[in-house]
């Protein structure tokens, strides 16, 4: 078996052109007609400037989720690593084009290339991660001697106007406002489209750097909280949760049950806190010196976050110092399960490493709050 396992490449692949601020409803269309009013606070909060959205300025889509991970696969690829060499292929996302197959399925038929062994993590911002530790493991268990993982979303599909329409209608009729609910609007102005990869092998390369994963650690908290980033079906009063297959298919439409709903209360009584205790305890657990790091890639959904998170690995007794935070999230959006392959591909492409440097990356889930950590040092 691999002393150790090594990311060795690392691309995106971003569709279409930047998206402004001023032209999101452009893209994504005005729900009743009228501008959202909750667009211009919650862009003030998350300081997000621009986007990427598999969209044409009339809404139509230019890509798939299973094609946006395509292209970013195939920028992996060269003679010196074809796609007939891929051993392995592990694919998260929040957002697969279909129900079934599953994404890593669709991704295979149209990469083509060999017969290999295919994983879909599902979830949402840990999918992505829940990929890479899938082909950590089996590189370093010695079972493949490579392996590709990916981070995709396509999620401005489900952010379009149209898709709200029965809803608002519904409300004229019952002479309430035709607003889409808080819950609803507050993720349509934070998320956007694109896909990440990255190629893992069991030895590093032979020039130039190579990222050693020195361990990733995972944990869920469903058993202590509910609910909280949910699509498929809606969430009810007592915390529990009725997902799509029981719902009258006129009641689907109506109350939008596939949309993307935050309970943003629920989010921010819990997504720091619970983030900062799993980290203290990996601290303990794995004898890390948060001293040591050299960058810290938090995945964050808003910058409002970024001092909460800083706040409480301080009130732990911690600290990581602002300079070695290293995000994209203004220009890039939050793109789910592919956000932390953007953050560690710019800094590998920037210059920025030195060998021995050591990164430190989270990702955080708010589906029903689960994170992943995961060390890296640069060799």
């Amino acid at each position: 078996m691999p002393d150790s396992v090594y990311i060795t490449r690392l691309s995106k692949f971003l569709p279409n052109k930047p998206v402004t601020n001023d032209q999101m409803e452009k893209y994504l269309g005005m729900v009743g007609g009228k501008p959202s009013k909750a667009k211009s606070i919650i862009l003030r909060n998350n300081q997000i400037k621009s986007r990427y959205y598999a969209l044409d300025e009339n809404g139509r889509s230019t890509c798939s989720n299973t094609r946006l991970t395509v292209e970013a696969i195939n920028r992996l690829l060269d003679d010196k690593f074809s796609i007939k060499d891929i051993e392995l292929l592990a694919c998260g996302t929040t957002s697969p084009d279909q129900l079934l197959p599953s994404h890593a399925s669709m991704v295979h038929g149209e990469l083509k290339g060999n017969p290999v062994e295919i994983i879909s993590p599902s979830g949402s911002c840990c999918s992505g991660m829940h990929a890479l530790k899938y082909v950590y493991l089996a590189v370093l268990s010695g079972e493949k001697k490579n392996g590709v993982c990916t981070g995709s979303e396509k999620l401005s599909s489900w952010m379009l106007s149209r898709n709200f329409e029965k809803e608002t209608e519904k409300l004229h009729q019952l002479d309430e406002k035709p607003i889409l609910a808080f819950e609803k609007d507050f993720l349509r102005w934070m998320l956007s489209d694109g896909a990440g990869a990255a190629l893992l092998m069991n030895e590093p390369n032979k020039t130039g750097l190579s990222l050693r994963i020195e361990w990733i650690d995972s944990i869920s908290y469903a058993n202590e909280l509910e609910t909280c980033m949910y699509a498929g079906g809606e969430k009810l009063q007592d915390g529990g949760f009725k997902g799509w297959v029981e719902f009258e298919p006129e009641e689907i439409l109506e109350r939008t049950v596939f949309s993307l709903k935050q309970d943003v209360n629920l989010l921010g009584e819990n997504i720091v806190s619970f983030g900062g205790r799993f980290l203290f305890d990996i601290i303990r657990k794995r004898n890390v010196n948060l001293e040591e790091i050299d960058y810290f890639l938090p995945h964050i959904s808003s910058e409002y976050f970024r001092f909460r998170i800083d706040e409480e690995i301080r009130k732990r007794g911690g600290h990581i110092p602002q300079e070695k935070w290293f995000t994209n999230l203004s220009k890039l959006g939050n793109v789910g399960a592919a956000s932390i392959y953007f953050m560690l591909e710019e800094l590998f492409h920037s210059g920025k490493l030195r060998k021995g440097h050591k990164i430190l990356c989270m990702v955080p889930e708010s589906a029903r709050f689960s994170y992943i950590y995961a060390m890296m040092t640069a060799v």
